[in-house]
């Protein structure tokens, strides 16, 4: 159309769709405008947290995957003289990564058995790398047959050293078949349980600090003799921990439920009886637990 522009048609605006002669005013237009905007930008955000979700998923399945290759899955057991050493790692719920949980037990040149499980705290994949890296040292550093406290002195130099910023937890002992005495050193670990006649107790810890801190803190020994059916487990702490609840709650239940784990062939489905006792279907952190059963 030709002709002056009559006044106060500059502000208003007709949408295609609008019927003939009804004009639509500017500030409806920016309103549309603003909603279009905020529904674009929800639509990139639901794209980009598929995106990191599926990142996410990617890296917990690799992580899977090279644990399982680093240490042997659930159910995995070894036949040690006169003891009988069975593990459970059992991961956290969806959506925490796979964490830095480790054991580790063989039987040394000497004849005595290494009995070893550790945390390191973080994790992903760093903490798996790192954790792989404590367990493959521990492995051939125990083949020198040094005491317990000198392996986790040696763990630690490793850790101030070769990977900083990292703290982890460890437990590394020795298992004498001849005398069924465990010797044992702890760097900020829990403290092993030993169910025996039914009665499942925590081992007084001796001193040790966590691995990383750099201290150059002795990491002292203790001793405990083991007898026929006796069980000893060892735990990370994703077993006894849990948010809002007491840590002291935990351990009251996996002392519960250590002292009904029956033991020789029911002892395999007893541990996973336990785990989900203590931490429910669906455990909040990584989980790794290693029985030792004493035999005749």
């Amino acid at each position: 159309m030709n002709g002056p522009v009559p006044p106060g048609a500059a502000r208003t605006m007709r949408r295609p769709h609008d019927e003939p002669g009804e004009p639509v005013p500017a500030e409806n237009v920016l309103l549309n405008a603003r909603l279009a905007l905020a529904e674009q930008t929800a639509s990139d955000s639901r794209r980009m947290l598929l995106e990191v979700s599926e990142q996410a998923a990617a890296e917990r399945n690799v992580s899977a995957a090279l644990r399982d290759a680093i240490i042997p899955g659930a159910g995995a057991h070894v036949d040690l003289p006169h003891a009988r050493v069975m593990a459970r790692y059992v991961p956290a719920g969806a959506g925490a990564g796979l964490g830095g949980d480790w054991y580790d037990a063989g039987s040394l040149p000497d004849g005595r058995a290494v009995l070893a499980i550790g945390d390191v705290a973080g994790h992903g994949l760093p903490a798996l790398a790192r954790m792989a890296q404590l367990r493959h040292a521990l492995a051939g550093l125990a083949m020198s047959g040094a005491p317990p406290g000198r392996l986790l002195s040696w763990l630690d130099d490793l850790v101030v050293h070769r990977m900083p910023e990292t703290t982890a937890t460890a437990i590394v002992g020795h298992l004498d078949p001849d005398t069924s005495v465990f010797t044992w050193g702890q760097a900020g670990h829990p403290a092993p349980i030993l169910v025996r006649d039914g009665t499942a107790t925590r081992l007084a810890p001796p001193q040790g600090v966590l691995l990383g801190v750099g201290a150059g803190l002795p990491y002292e020994p203790a001793e405990v003799r083991l007898r026929e059916g006796d069980l000893l487990l060892l735990f990370t702490d994703g077993l006894v921990e849990r948010r809002g609840r007491d840590i002291d709650e935990g351990v009251a239940l996996a002392l519960e439920a250590a002292a009904r784990l029956p033991r020789g062939g029911g002892l395999d489905a007893g541990l996973n009886q336990m785990i989900e006792a203590v931490c429910g279907s669906a455990p909040e952190d990584d989980v790794c637990l290693l029985s030792v059963e004493i035999l005749g």
